[in-house]
């Protein structure tokens, strides 16, 4: 695959660059997880590096320390921006700078305020050739995330499901165990692993009782993600594993309707609560203010889990940046529990189209990851 500006080589290697930073999407956040390649003069491949967890050494400088004094006169390939200020780690700009290197090559400018587009101009005020744009789509699509945060200051919302060939989501009694089999339901905590939020509604919360945590997943964990209730007028009481801090963070995002006693508990209950807007019907708080509340709690992905209600106001209000959907290998029937519990379109003409960027089998069960079809009809 060719990248924008050097050819197939320079694409290859940030290829190679995208899956090394992909290494640490559950462990590098609230900072993006970052991939970085070094070639020297004679384009051998002599250093590489992610970046794995905050206060860590950023990808850059991992790959550069790899590379020694051969990635001097060599090229640096990076898959984002290289950041040109002092934080909890050096600048990586001036890392580059400092290793001799001719050339970098970036997936994509860094929309945080504090570079945009810095980094690039301090590499080629030094004498250093840079380059934008290889593997761009790759690079955006692995770091949707990161950047959705960066630029809008909401969380990126993927709504996750689960339900049966012919779109149910439980049984007729209520019975939801187990739709799909132990590998898919393995690989959704693996997706509980990548966010940095689990969120449910109050319907949820009150039905199943659930722990929203992290089970079953392999490989490297991040902190516990932070659990969410979204619960407008103060319905969820302060007990049970969702307040349990020992296991997780929780926070409640309500509004005004909930009554002084119910944020009384929840704050005993050692839970944080928010207050936002309602929603514009009152019958929830509003999701874009939601989104925005996460964000400052350095959220940059939130997996929106259930239930129905929720998931059918997400999708209506057209804040879903991401559907992942496990279909399970069973059929139950028309009076099984929808996907969404909500009018989301009148006419066909008129219903939310989905791209497919993504399919995986599990054993009988499938994922199938969609984003929003913002083309132009």
């Amino acid at each position: 695959m060719a990248g924008a500006t050097g050819g197939t080589r320079d694409g290859e290697l940030m290829e190679l660059a995208v899956r090394l930073g992909e290494q640490g999407r559950r462990t590098a956040p609230p900072n993006p997880w970052v991939g970085s390649v070094v070639v020297d003069a004679g384009g051998e491949l002599v250093g590489s590096g992610y970046h794995e967890r905050p206060g860590t050494p950023h990808a850059e400088a991992n790959a550069l320390g790899q590379a020694g004094a051969r990635a001097r006169g060599g090229t640096a390939y990076v898959t984002l921006e290289p950041c040109p200020h002092h934080g909890r780690t050096p600048p990586c700009a001036d890392a580059l700078i400092a290793a001799g290197v001719r050339r970098v090559v970036v997936g994509i400018e860094d929309p945080d305020p504090r570079v945009a587009g810095r980094g690039i101009a301090r590499l080629r005020d030094a004498g250093i050739a840079v380059d934008v744009g290889a593997q761009a789509p790759a690079v955006a699509y692995s770091l949707a995330p990161y950047l959705h945060h960066r630029r809008t200051g909401r969380a990126f919302a993927v709504l996750k499901t689960a339900s049966s060939l012919d779109g149910r989501t439980a049984a007729a009694d209520g019975t939801s165990r187990w739709i799909t089999g132990p590998a898919a339901r393995a690989d959704a905590h693996g997706l509980r692993a990548e966010s940095q939020a689990v969120v449910v509604g109050a319907g949820t919360a009150l039905a199943d009782r659930p722990s929203l945590t992290v089970r079953d997943a392999s490989g490297p964990l991040g902190p516990p993600p932070l659990r969410v209730v979204l619960d407008a007028r103060g319905r969820v009481p302060a007990e049970g594993p969702l307040f349990g801090p020992e296991l997780a963070p929780t926070l409640v995002v309500t509004t005004e309707a909930a009554s002084a006693a119910a944020l009384d508990a929840w704050q005993a209950a050692g839970a944080k609560v928010a207050s936002v807007p309602a929603s514009e019907d009152g019958s929830g708080v509003d999701l874009r203010s939601a989104l925005a509340v996460l964000a400052t709690h350095q959220v940059l992905q939130a997996l929106i889990e259930g239930g129905a209600t929720l998931h059918g106001s997400f999708v209506r209000s057209g804040l879903v940046d991401r559907l992942v959907a496990y279909l399970g290998g069973v059929t139950i029937g028309p009076d099984g529990h929808p996907m969404l519990a909500a009018q989301v379109a009148g006419s066909i003409d008129a219903a939310p189209r989905w791209r497919l960027r993504r399919v995986e089998r599990f054993d009988d069960d499938v994922r199938l990851d969609y984003e929003p079809d913002r083309r132009p009809a």
